[in-house]
């Protein structure tokens, strides 16, 4: 989902590479150490001895087109394949590796077609391809392919071994970018720049799909900024979190299962059901999610009889419409990732593996975390758990394949993030907590109650889901250097804010040169000159001009895992517990009515 926002590095990355070989071909041409590329071309020409040259005729074959498609299918085709790990995680794998080579390969048709380089002047021992000289496509593929294979090495082997196997793959680049040079296919530059524009793909992929910046963790899972200075510069005190209820079912009740059809597989549900009746959940309820009904049944069979215990089987939309059943009630949701983005259950820290969230969740504890309330022009009141945008963010989401979605995950994005680059920026106003409006231009706002994407990206850094409060960001960079920043300054923060005052309403903080402009309130009133795109969770829902979006303080109780001693929460808000007693430090936690059991018909 909003993931797809990481391959909006790519066309940078393109445009940085095409800028480096404008100076290479332009400029710089005349100057150390390009001005010796030359002599090394002509001292390895002269020095060529035949099983050095067999050699490196083998590695250039071996990073032709013809044998990195043929190699990148096989690979993919071993990876879905490969026994023991989970259906979730193999498609991500295959996808990372295939995505990175096709990444890479596309990058590089764009750089050729802005920079034109010719071919050493000395005798060439392969065929020379149309393509410019700079940057080397050979290692350039050589180094997605086999450094993606070094990477999913790294993750599955240990020991010696991994180390052998990754030394191993990482090798073979190195060795293609010696064998281009040495046969007089390329500068010494243009396979510098084929190993980074391939390392740097590398990096794009796995960091979304793989990497999370670590955090600390409270007891009940939830990441804990460290303490900072309020807007006074005056210290808050920490507070440690009281221990919570126990997230199983103590007592008798019915557990209610939402399962998202083509999410969670026959498998998957099989699992699930053998692991809730080994904690005791004997009477289980299950019903399958439609178009129509995002939550299935689960309104009507909370209303017919005594709940102990929601499990949500899904992605985040699916999450999304049981909250919004489930909001201000006491019946406590286990979240079983089973989705394209599962940005909820990532920024809660439950683990990816489905199994795993679900055995962990019930062994642990409950807590309350925020809603957010939003209605607008042709938008029936509801509610969310992770994220509400409209422009860009929302295009995208809207016209991502389905198809797609559900054989690469996020991956899928990319398409319709392309689509969409060229899009018009929007002129919105933005009113917080009743203020005055402010006037903006924007090719997005995004309002969170949660603040990390896909692999730990912080998009909003300040946002946590027990805040009492929500972030907003405005996103409106302007031509390469404002994409430049605003991937910079995402890609180079931690998750949560170490230091500094923490906004409040009215408030506003520019980030990455203008990029980024950060607010936060309890209510957001947001106007649009013309109809924009809106999603909420990753669905996409109708164009309008109007959104109205409000904060519900603690009213969904989440089943998360325990992660060692409580740990200390700064003031931007404790995890609310369970029972609703009043915590150390004053903070009062009130006790929420009965879960509702259907969809609000206003906003209160």
């Amino acid at each position: 989902m909003r993931s797809g926002l990481l391959l909006l590095l790519l066309p940078l990355q393109a445009a940085s590479v095409a800028g480096l070989g404008l100076l290479v071909t332009g400029p710089l041409a005349g100057r150390w150490p390009l001005s010796v590329e030359d002599g090394v071309n002509r001292a390895l020409a002269d020095r060529r001895e035949t099983l050095v040259t067999a050699v490196s005729a083998g590695m250039s074959r071996l990073a032709a087109t013809e044998s990195i498609v043929t190699l990148t299918l096989v690979a993919v085709l071993a990876l879905l394949l490969v026994p023991g790990v989970p259906q979730v995680r193999r498609w991500r794998n295959a996808a990372f590796l295939a995505g990175s080579v096709a990444a890479q390969s596309a990058v590089f048709l764009l750089v050729t077609v802005v920079v034109g380089r010719a071919r050493p002047d000395v005798p060439h021992l392969d065929a020379a391809p149309p393509t410019s000289s700079f940057p080397s496509g050979h290692v350039g593929a050589a180094t997605a392919l086999f450094g993606g294979l070094a990477v999913l090495a790294a993750g599955r082997l240990s020991g010696a071994r991994r180390a052998l196997v990754v030394g191993l793959l990482l090798l073979v680049p190195t060795a293609v970018a010696v064998s281009r040079v040495y046969r007089g296919m390329h500068h010494p530059s243009d396979v510098v720049v084929g190993l980074l524009n391939g390392g740097c793909t590398l990096l794009v992929m796995a960091y979304a799909l793989f990497w999370s910046t670590p955090g600390t963790r409270t007891s009940t899972g939830l990441p804990a900024p460290r303490t900072r200075p309020d807007d006074t510069g005056a210290a808050h005190t920490a507070t440690r979190i009281p221990t919570a209820a126990p997230a199983a079912p103590a007592g008798p009740g019915r557990t209610v299962v939402v399962r998202h059809p083509h999410g969670c597989d026959d498998g998957t549900a099989a699992r699930v059901r053998a692991l809730l009746r080994g904690h005791g959940c004997t009477d289980q309820v299950w019903t399958s999610t439609t178009a129509e009904e995002p939550a299935g049944a689960l309104a009507a069979r909370v209303a017919e009889a005594d709940t102990a215990l929601v499990v949500v089987c899904g992605g985040d939309g699916t999450v999304r419409a049981c909250a919004d059943v489930l909001s201000g009630g006491g019946i406590p949701l286990a979240i079983v990732p089973c989705g394209t983005g599962n940005l909820l259950a990532r920024n809660l820290r439950l683990p990816a593996d489905p199994d795993t969230a679900l055995r962990e969740a019930l062994a642990g504890t409950t807590v309350g975390i925020d809603l957010g309330r939003i209605h607008g022009d042709g938008l029936a009141p509801t509610r969310f758990t992770v994220m509400a945008g409209a422009g860009f963010d929302a295009a995208m989401v809207r016209d991502a394949s389905a198809r797609l979605k559900r054989r690469l995950g996020w991956a899928a994005y990319v398409l319709s993030a392309l689509r969409h680059l060229g899009d018009p920026r929007m002129r919105l106003s933005v009113r917080l907590d009743g203020g005055a409006p402010l006037e903006r231009r924007a090719r997005m706002v995004v309002v969170g109650n949660v603040g990390s994407l896909q692999g730990g990206l912080p998009l909003l850094p300040d946002a946590r889901p027990d805040s009492g409060r929500l972030e907003v960001v405005l996103l409106d960079p302007r031509g390469v250097a404002g994409w430049l920043a605003a991937a910079r300054h995402l890609l180079t923060r931690p998750a949560t804010r170490a230091s500094g005052p923490r906004l409040t309403g009215g408030q506003e903080r520019r980030a990455a040169r203008g990029a980024l402009e950060y607010f936060s309130a309890e209510r957001i009133d947001l106007r649009f000159a013309r109809p924009q795109p809106r999603e909420l969770d990753g669905d996409a829902f109708a164009a309008g001009t109007r959104l109205t979006v409000e904060v519900e303080p603690g009213a969904l109780r989440v089943c998360l895992p325990v992660r060692g001693p409580a740990e200390p929460v700064a003031a931007a808000g404790p995890v609310r517990a369970a029972d609703g007693a009043e915590e150390p430090g004053g903070a009062r936690v009130t006790a929420r009515p009965p879960a509702r059991t259907g969809r609000p018909d206003g906003v209160r």
